[in-house]
């Protein structure tokens, strides 16, 4: 089916919206300096299948707008749904983890606007944690909850659909939170003549949290118990989503690792502050990766963390701000100051004004920075920017409630 010819008024609105980005222009290296790469991360908050099987589905049209123009060669998008086997809006038996392949040939593809180009990624998605059942009454409520419930359809104007109280009674009682399986999972999209060396991926779904040698257990604050039983702990996921170390080799023979993932947000826990933990380890898993720590052990049992002089971009929606004092103890100030990453580079906004009550650091509408793209010490960054829109053009529904991050590495031949 070929893809809808957007309405005019929709076009003109996109064009008009593109042309007040603000988005500064990308420095170019010569072939002798390396490769210079925009490397994006994109929060575009619960993307789900049937939204992609869409062709004119409003928030993914912007979406995709904001990404034409900003034209990152590397985006993470966080909150896509990982299409799969039980999940919404999934026909049993088809191929699984698709979603990513149709907002390429759906929306990112095809031009959004008479001032911007189709642009053509190749598609990296992987099985995530989220919605999968555990088999545990991990909330410790009483049930164990396993059979995915009904889940409400997206609205037609684009708005995410909302949670329901079954729906977040099965997703307290999954790997990771989701209301059913594959919600909230990632994408990678790389640009097309970048090489992903599929057959060097590292992922780290299935890592077991008390492999951690510093793993911050939960306690039950009245019991001081542990929150989790001996069998629950022996069994939980460190993940959330997963962790991936995707290598992508560029022209000049030189290799970017991308270290993607997306922690659960801490909060909406409880006593025992069981996410808080959970987001301060996820955190930690990176900080041990760059660090080569002896525990760590990928989904293939390739034991060791990153080698030493690799080049690498940490990103991805980290749900933890490093001057946020209330942060539960300081992994993400840690991944931030690691010797092998490039901490003093802190994208800020792009346009500040309209915003009045966010700094100029915070990538997310409620203030915070959570969002991160981070260099590893051994790349140049020419630029970086979080990129917002212009108040007056935001409509009713917005694309998300993140923005933009965005860098500009040269990654040496």
């Amino acid at each position: 089916m070929p893809p809808r010819q957007l309405p005019r008024t929709l076009l003109l609105f996109l064009a008009s919206a593109v042309l007040l980005l603000g988005c500064r222009p990308r420095q170019q290296a010569t072939p002798s300096e390396g490769t210079s790469l925009r490397v994006m991360t994109y929060n575009i908050e619960d993307v789900r299948t049937a939204d992609l099987r869409r062709t004119d589905h409003p928030r993914l049209q912007r979406a995709a707008a904001r990404i034409q123009h900003l034209a990152p060669d590397v985006l993470l998008v966080n909150e896509m749904a990982y299409d799969q086997s039980g999940g919404a809006g999934y026909d049993e038996g088809a191929p699984e983890g698709q979603n990513a392949q149709r907002f390429v040939d759906h929306y990112l593809s095809i031009p959004q606007a008479d001032t911007l180009e189709g642009v053509s990624y190749q598609p990296v998605m992987l099985p995530v944690n989220t919605g999968i059942p555990s088999g545990f009454d991990l909330n410790n409520d009483g049930s164990i909850v396993s059979t995915v419930p009904e889940v409400p359809r997206s609205p037609d104007d684009g708005s995410v659909a909302p949670q329901t109280d079954a729906g977040r009674a099965y997703g307290n009682d999954a790997w990771g939170f989701g209301t059913f399986p594959g919600q909230y999972g990632m994408a990678l999209f790389v640009r097309e003549d970048l090489a992903v060396l599929r057959d060097s991926i590292r992922t780290f779904r299935d890592l077991r949290w008390h492999e951690m040698p510093t793993a911050a257990v939960p306690l039950d604050s009245t019991t001081h118990k542990p929150w989790y039983s001996p069998e629950e702990w022996a069994a939980f996921r460190l993940s959330s989503k997963s962790h991936w170390d995707v290598p992508v080799q560029l022209p000049s023979g030189a290799v970017l690792h991308l270290l993607a993932s997306h922690p659960t947000p801490p909060g909406f826990d409880g006593v025992a502050r069981r996410n808080h933990h959970r987001n301060h380890d996820e955190i930690q898993l990176w900080v041990d990766y760059l660090a080569q720590a002896p525990y760590i052990e990928d989904d293939s049992g390739r034991a060791g963390g990153l080698h030493a002089g690799a080049s690498f971009v940490v990103m991805g929606d980290q749900n933890a701000d490093p001057d946020d004092a209330s942060s539960f103890r300081n992994a993400i100030r840690s991944l931030v100051g690691h010797d092998r990453v490039n901490g003093e580079v802190v994208p800020t906004a792009t346009r500040r004004k309209g915003y009045p009550d966010l700094d100029p650091d915070d990538t997310a509408r409620w203030g915070r920075r959570i969002d991160y793209v981070l260099p590893s010490a051994t790349l140049s960054v020419n630029d970086a920017g979080v990129w917002r829109p212009n108040p007056a053009t935001v409509p009713a529904v917005p694309v998300s409630d993140h923005f933009p991050v965005w860098i500009d590495v040269r990654v040496a031949p």
